[in-house]
């Protein structure tokens, strides 16, 4: 049975998002502070967590504990689930590693859609359905099997959304994906901004330990495509 961590500080709020997805066929915990949800995290972590921002008085609650998850693992599925709309909210969020934001008006059967979409695709990562286990595109190395990425040999730390997308992008150089295709083949559920922002975040990446990186490319009112050297 998959394990939910809710955070949210709203008791109406998490008693309801605990009844929808108990009835969903999963395992929920739910906390109301960062520091009860850091006790149970340093114990063991839940297979995917639904962060509030704002938890009692500690305003930016949630954007801490994103960043204490995703220290703690760089491939389980973090959304923000947030009253909080503001383009800034939204980048610092994905910023820190989450692989989704989401405002709270989203509806129960969209956001139950969205965190089954999540699991599918760790399920995938386990079991890929290419026969390709390891992918060799230039400086490019992704090992399917060990959830790996290498940029001219030197390891490239990816989220799990961040993983699919450079996945779904080389596998097939040169083909150009628009935002539905990416999310489709990537298998994932996300809105055009979020995709924008996870593009950006991975080439970020790349031009860490490389700052000739010039791979992904935009092609302006189609998409992206990988670009081989």
């Amino acid at each position: 049975m998959r394990t939910i961590a809710i955070v949210e500080d709203e008791p109406a709020l998490r008693e309801n998002y605990t009844d929808v997805l108990t009835k969903q066929g999963y395992q929920v915990e739910a906390y109301t502070t960062r520091q009860q949800a850091m006790e149970a995290f340093d114990k063991r972590l839940p297979d995917l967590a639904l962060l509030d921002i704002g938890l009692e008085n500690d305003v930016d609650g949630g954007f801490e504990l994103c960043r204490a998850l995703r220290n703690l693992s760089s491939s389980m599925p973090i959304i923000f689930l947030t009253a909080r709309d503001s383009d800034l909210d939204v980048i610092s969020g994905l910023r820190l590693g989450a692989d989704d934001y989401l405002t709270k008006d989203i509806s129960l059967p969209n956001l139950c859609a969205r965190i089954s979409a999540f699991f599918r695709r760790v399920e995938a990562l386990k079991k890929p359905d290419t026969e390709e286990t390891l992918i060799q595109r230039g400086q490019l190395t992704m090992d399917m099997n060990r959830y790996l990425v290498k940029w001219n040999e030197q390891s490239i730390d990816l989220t799990l959304t961040e993983f699919w997308i450079v996945h779904t992008l080389a596998l097939h150089p040169g083909h150009v994906k628009n935002r539905d295709q990416l999310m489709q083949d990537a298998k994932i559920v996300v809105d055009d901004a979020t995709i924008t922002s996870h593009i950006k975040r991975v080439r970020n990446k790349f031009i860490a330990v490389d700052n000739a990186f010039d791979s992904i490319d935009t092609v302006y009112g189609m998409g992206y495509r990988w670009v081989e050297a």
